[in-house]
């Protein structure tokens, strides 16, 4: 294996995302360690907490930054990814900005491993949905339903099953999911049923009609065929490509 070069130094640097991200005010990144403290951060995540440099968060945790009630979320969710490894995708959540208000934000927490495959982190992306004055335009009811989605998705969930508990007649219910995800309703549940089939076909020695039936699909060719439109591959195929050597049932 060839000896590793100043790129490869830089490329395996949190500071080369914080610096790309710093030039995006829209977006907040960070990484935190196990303790759930902030190890690297964009400029937009420090001015949000209201303070001016960097190293005023640094070596601190959301506790210390946030308000109590957004703090406990962020590290409830810090905490989950941390502990089972697993990523957080399209979280629809509250957000903090530098004049004190809150917006909405589409949220992603990808676990960062070590060498032996132990978990020693966490790697945070919020996009930010709109100005702030447009939180109060995203019923919070809203982030309940995708929550119970993505809690839920082995179900067999309908869009108006998800309207519903949102408390939203389905038509505006499908116009905010589409806004804000950029797919309908019956989109949003294929896909989140989709991205759990990528984790467990990757993660998981279940076979195939296992993975299919605990992502909620109760139809084997039908998850084989939304599968392979999705990635041009089978679930078997898709396993022992990022799998060498295993069996595709």
């Amino acid at each position: 294996m060839p000896a590793p070069t100043a790129l490869d130094e830089i490329l395996a640097s949190p500071a080369l995302a914080e610096q790309l991200f710093d030039l995006v005010p829209d977006v907040v990144f960070c990484v935190k360690d196990r303790a759930g403290r902030y190890r690297a951060v964009n400029q937009s995540l420090v001015e949000r907490c209201g303070r001016r440099f960097k190293a005023e968060l640094l070596g601190r945790t959301p506790h210390e930054c946030f308000p109590p009630q957004l703090a406990r979320s962020y590290a409830a969710q810090d905490e989950l990814t941390l502990r089972t490894g697993q990523r957080i995708a399209n979280k629809l959540e509250l957000h903090l900005y530098a004049n004190g208000r809150t917006g909405w934000c589409l949220t992603h927490k990808l676990p960062l491993r070590d060498r032996a495959g132990q978990v020693v982190g966490v790697a945070v992306l919020s996009r930010d949905l709109a100005a702030p004055d447009a939180a109060r335009l995203i019923p919070e009811s809203l982030s309940e339903a995708i929550d119970h989605l993505q809690a839920h998705f082995d179900e067999p969930l309908t869009p108006a099953d998800l309207a519903a508990r949102a408390g939203l007649p389905p038509a505006r219910f499908a116009r905010l999911v589409k806004r804000i995800f950029h797919l309908s309703p019956a989109q949003l549940i294929g896909q989140t049923r989709l991205q759990a089939a990528h984790r467990l076909l990757l993660e998981s020695t279940h076979s195939i009609a296992e993975v299919a039936l605990r992502c909620g699909y109760y139809d084997h060719s039908a998850f084989t065929r939304q599968f392979r439109a999705a990635t041009g591959l089978t679930p078997g195929d898709f396993r022992r490509a990022g799998r060498p050597g295993t069996s595709g049932g």
